[in-house]
C-alpha cells in the first residue's frame, strides 16, 4: 500500500500531539495533586466528588452557625450570671432591712441603693450583642425590651425565640424572651401565695405556707379574718371564690398550724379584730416588680406597730419572691448550659465529618504521586521516541538511494 508524504507528516504530527497532550495532562495531575482534572476523566468519581463537596460545604456552614450560636448563648449566660449576683445582693439587703435597730431613714438609704440595683437589672435585661441586637426582646431584635419609668418596668418585646440551624436536622434557640427570663416567675411557694392586708392593725405575721394534700387543692382564693372578743382571738376562713365559709370561730394560738383544703400555714403575733390575711393561687410576677415592691416597703415609715408587722410581712414576701427569682434564673442558666453542651457535641461530630469528607475526596480525586512520576517519565520517553521516529520517517526520500 502506498502512503503519501502528506499522510506521513499528518500521522506523525498527530502521534506527537497525542503524546504531548498525555504528557501535559500528567504534568497537571502531578502539579495539582488531582487525578480528576475534568469530569470526563472519571464521570462517576466526578459526580461523587461534587456530592461530597456540597456536603462538606454545608457542614462548614453549620460549623459557622454553631460558632455564632455559641457566642450568643455564652453572652446570655454571662448576663444571667450577673443578674444572679445582683439578686443575691438584693436578697442580702432585704435580710438586713429586717434588722430591728434600723430606723426609717436607714431603710430609705437601703431603698436608694436598691433603686440603683434595679437600674442595673434593667440595664442587663437590655443587653445587646456584637451586632447591636437586644438579647431578650424575642423576635424584635431591634426593639429595646424593657422600658423603665421610675421604679416601674414594662416589657416591650415579644415572646419569640430566635433559632439557629446548627445541624442538618437541628435548630437551637440562641435567645430567650425577656418575659420568659424576667417575668414568668411564680410568687408564693409556687402553688399559692399568702399576704397580710395592708390595713391590718395587729402584729400578725403570716408565713409562706405549704401544700399537704395536693388532691384537695381547689385553686380558690381565701380570706382569713380575725375577731378578738373578751380576750379570746378566733378566726374565720371564707372561700372568696365561691363565697362559702370553710370554717368559723376557730380558736387562734400564735404560730400554730392552720390547715384547710389541702394547704397549711401559720400566723404568729397578735392580730386584732378585722385583721385579714389572704391566700390566693400563685401567679407570675416579674423580678422588677419584686424589687420595686421591696423599695416601696422600705420607703414606707415602719416605726412602731402596726408598721413593724407590715414591714416584716412585706420583707418575708419579698425574700420569698427573690428566692423564687434566683431559682428561676439559675434554671435558665442550666438550660443555656445544656444548649452549649449540645453545640459542643455537634461541633465534635461536625469535625469528625470534615475528616471523613476529606478522606473520601482524597480517595476519589487525589493522584498517586509515585504512579504519576512514573507515568511522566514514561510519557516523556514516548514523546521523544515519537519525535525521533517522525524525524527519521519524514526524512525518507528516494533520492537518498540514487
Amino acid at each position: 500500500m502506498r502512503i503519501s508524504t502528506s499522510t506521513i507528516y499528518e500521522t506523525g504530527t498527530n502521534l506527537m500531539l497525542q503524546q504531548q497532550e498525555a504528557l501535559i495532562k500528567t504534568q497537571q495531575q502531578f502539579s495539582t495533586g488531582r487525578r480528576i482534572l475534568s469530569p470526563s476523566d472519571d464521570p462517576i468519581a466526578a459526580a461523587q466528588v461534587l456530592s461530597i463537596t456540597q456536603s462538606a460545604s454545608l457542614n462548614t456552614q453549620f460549623s459557622v452557625n454553631r460558632g455564632s450560636a455559641d457566642s450568643s448563648l455564652k453572652l446570655e449566660e454571662n448576663v444571667l450570671r450577673k443578674v444572679t449576683g445582683l439578686l443575691q445582693d438584693i436578697h442580702s439587703s432585704a435580710v438586713y432591712a429586717g434588722n430591728a435597730t434600723l430606723t426609717d431613714p436607714d431603710r430609705k438609704i437601703l431603698a436608694t441603693e436598691l433603686r440603683g440595683r434595679l437600674e442595673s437589672l434593667v440595664s442587663l435585661a437590655n443587653t445587646t450583642d456584637e451586632k447591636g441586637q437586644f438579647l431578650f426582646s424575642g423576635f424584635q431584635a431591634s426593639t429595646k425590651p424593657f422600658v423603665q419609668t421610675g421604679i416601674n418596668v414594662q416589657y416591650a418585646g415579644d415572646q419569640g425565640q430566635r433559632l439557629n440551624q446548627v445541624g442538618p436536622a437541628r435548630q437551637i434557640a440562641i435567645s430567650d424572651s425577656g418575659t420568659d427570663i424576667f417575668e414568668r416567675i411564680k410568687d408564693g411557694n409556687g402553688v399559692f401565695t399568702t399576704a397580710a392586708d395592708s390595713l391590718n392593725l395587729g402584729t400578725g405575721i403570716i408565713d409562706v405556707g405549704s401544700v399537704i394534700t395536693p388532691a384537695s387543692l381547689t385553686g380558690d382564693n381565701y380570706d382569713i379574718t380575725f375577731t378578738v372578743a373578751a380576750g379570746v382571738t378566733t378566726y374565720d376562713i371564707v372561700d372568696t371564690t365561691t363565697g362559702l365559709p370553710v370554717s368559723s370561730a376557730n380558736p387562734y394560738v400564735s404560730n400554730s398550724v392552720i390547715s384547710f383544703d389541702g394547704i397549711q400555714l401559720s400566723i404568729k403575733g397578735d392580730p386584732t379584730t378585722g385583721d385579714k390575711f389572704t391566700v390566693s393561687p400563685s401567679s407570675n410576677q416579674s423580678i422588677f416588680k419584686t424589687v420595686s415592691d421591696l423599695i416601696t416597703a422600705l420607703e414606707t415609715p415602719a416605726s412602731g406597730q402596726p408598721g413593724g408587722a407590715r414591714l416584716t410581712n412585706s420583707l418575708n414576701t419579698a425574700l420569698q419572691k427573690i428566692n423564687n427569682s434566683l431559682e428561676h434564673v439559675l434554671s435558665k442558666e442550666s438550660s443555656i448550659g445544656a444548649r452549649l453542651v449540645e453545640i459542643e457535641t455537634l461541633e465534635n461530630v461536625g469535625s469528625d465529618q470534615d475528616i471523613q469528607f476529606e478522606h473520601l475526596l482524597s480517595q476519589l480525586q487525589d493522584v498517586d504521586m509515585a504512579k504519576a512520576a512514573s507515568n511522566l517519565q514514561q510519557q516523556k520517553l514516548y514523546l521523544e521516541a515519537a519525535q525521533q521516529s517522525y524525524i527519521k520517517v519524514s526524512g525518507l526520500s528516494l533520492f537518498n538511494y540514487i
